[in-house]
């Protein structure tokens, strides 16, 4: 799960891509087969993608938390890859999209991001919060509409 791919191979994706295609702000979460199946959270921000690593897949249920490990931040046309990433690569193994659409962005501070999913499998209000300052770990959950 802490394998995130490379810088090189991210500018790769981003020459091949046209962001111009895509729905914004991005939101996507890509299943990657990577040394171990996760999920990789990723919502536009600033024009670039903020990424998070789930470990299991994502929740649909409220209050259903996930563990999101923060990873580097993606270009945007990387909402777009689908494929293989080669196996001299880190991070190698296939990368397929699990959901995709936009996100309304209801709260943003250091710590904590609400926002209105608009996916095709995920929809509703979610939370990431940062519960450890020093790490990268924060929980993701689906919250009840108020």
């Amino acid at each position: 799960m802490d394998e995130e791919v490379s810088e090189s191979f991210c500018d790769g994706i981003a020459k091949k891509y046209n962001k111009k295609s895509l729905a914004r702000p991005v939101y996507v979460i890509q299943e990657h087969h990577a040394k171990r199946l996760h999920w990789d959270l990723r919502l536009e921000f600033d024009d670039k993608l903020k990424s998070w690593a789930l470990p299991k897949n994502p929740p649909s249920k409220i209050n259903e938390k996930r563990l999101a490990v923060q990873v580097p931040d993606h270009p945007i046309e990387y909402a777009l890859f689908e494929g293989e990433i080669p196996k001299e690569s880190y991070g190698a193994g296939q990368v397929l999209t699990w959901d995709v659409g936009t996100f309304e962005l209801l709260e943003k501070e250091p710590k904590k991001i609400v926002f209105n999913i608009k996916g095709k499998k995920l929809k509703g209000k979610y939370c990431l919060i940062h519960f450890r300052p020093t790490e990268k770990n924060w929980l993701f959950f689906k919250v009840a509409d108020k």
